[in-house]
């Protein structure tokens, strides 16, 4: 009987020290802050942390290096062409985090027409939430289920809204949460036209750049196509020895690092000058 109550005694007090020292999700989130994992969670992978993201691009790079060097036994190019490679999975990430905002966007003005009549139904906001895990569009579906399994669970309304905010990472859920948070917290009999017009707002902001993309589009592809280019012809050179081994002298691989250089630095011109606005996250 002494040890069971011990061990209870025990485990209580280790409940008690857990609670000051062990760091809540948002703190974590916070910590985890920065441009990498921004992008992991735009991506919808929160739960990848960016060490390992680097750790990724490491591996990989290693590994194409030791083959193409096998292959070609040219330093230069093996060099050249592993960092290119490590510079994939980032490349991977970013694009799927310009895919899953571009989705958000497309659908968000159907959740909030859905929230905003759920609000005029008289549902709670909890429930008009948990509502979009079943009949929100389908791309919001994931991130508002759990958001109803954690309001379940514990009940805390604003510490499960940070962490929808977390799970959506996105401008326009950071803005549609924040309302929601103000009306819970002071109260807002103009929540529904708000959601209202902010529904008109996002369908004419997404129609308009869904028209600048669509004119970008071939510009774009055809920039990366060129940059992308001398690069495909050199992997399919490193198959012929003779031609390869032109490389591993000092001018070749000036050529290689001047190239290198050039289409990077063409590449982010490009992009710099053909990007859209993109609307920041303000209120994380």
């Amino acid at each position: 009987m002494g040890a069971l109550v011990g061990l209870g005694v025990g485990i209580g007090l280790l409940l008690v020290w857990s609670a000051f020292t062990v760091p809540r999700a948002s703190q974590r989130g916070q910590r985890r802050s920065g441009r990498l994992g921004d992008t992991l969670a735009r991506a919808g992978l929160g739960h990848v942390s960016p060490t390992s993201l680097v750790a990724l691009c490491a591996v990989l790079a290693l590994a194409t290096a030791v083959l193409l060097q096998a292959l070609t036994r040219t330093p230069p190019v093996a060099l050249v062409l592993a960092t290119l490679a490590a510079y994939l999975p980032v490349a991977v990430v970013r694009s799927r985090a310009r895919q899953r905002q571009a989705e958000f966007a497309d659908v968000w003005p159907d959740a909030v027409d859905n929230l905003a009549s759920a609000v005029r139904a008289g549902l709670s906001l909890p429930d008009a939430l948990a509502g979009l895990g079943e009949r929100g569009p389908e791309p919001l579906r994931p991130a508002f289920s759990a958001f109803a399994a954690d309001y379940q669970v514990t009940g805390r309304f604003s510490d499960c809204l940070d962490r929808l905010k977390d799970r959506l990472a996105d401008p326009v859920g950071d803005r549609v949460v924040e309302g929601l948070r103000i009306a819970r917290e002071v109260g807002g009999g103009e929540l529904g036209r708000l959601l209202r017009n902010l529904s008109g707002y996002l369908r004419d902001d997404a129609r308009l750049r869904s028209e600048m993309q669509s004119r970008q589009a071939w510009t774009v592809n055809g920039a990366r196509l060129a940059v992308a280019a001398p690069w495909l012809v050199l992997l399919m050179m490193s198959f012929q020895g003779d031609a390869i081994q032109r490389y591993a002298s000092t001018t070749g691989t000036v050529i290689l690092v001047v190239g290198a250089l050039v289409c990077v630095a063409a590449y982010r011109l490009m992009m710099f000058i053909g990007r859209l606005p993109t609307e920041q996250r303000i209120l994380r």
